[in-house]
């Protein structure tokens, strides 16, 4: 799916627009809860590590991570490779 978001002008001026926003709004997503790690790495098009060392480079901590949690991603990701859109 692809969502189109208008920019304000400061924010269009930056060099990679899109990009930064997504950055914006997965972080969000993450910090609140509402997005697993799993789902913030993919989303971002990165891997598990990538993804740590993004959190790590935008001073963000890491959410605990349960087991329960482990099952939603595992369930995801059998979802996605079943459709062909894990990498």
């Amino acid at each position: 799916m692809q969502i189109t978001v208008p920019l304000p002008d400061d924010l269009a001026a930056h060099l990679n627009p899109g990009r930064e926003a997504l950055e914006s709004l997965v972080v969000a997503g993450y910090q609140a809860g509402v997005l697993s790690h799993f789902l913030a790495s993919q989303m971002l098009e990165l891997t598990r590590f990538e993804f740590e060392r993004f959190l790590v480079e935008k001073q963000i901590v890491a959410q605990a991570y349960d087991e329960h949690e482990w099952d939603d991603d595992m369930e995801i990701a059998r979802q996605l490779r079943a459709h062909g859109l894990q990498r």
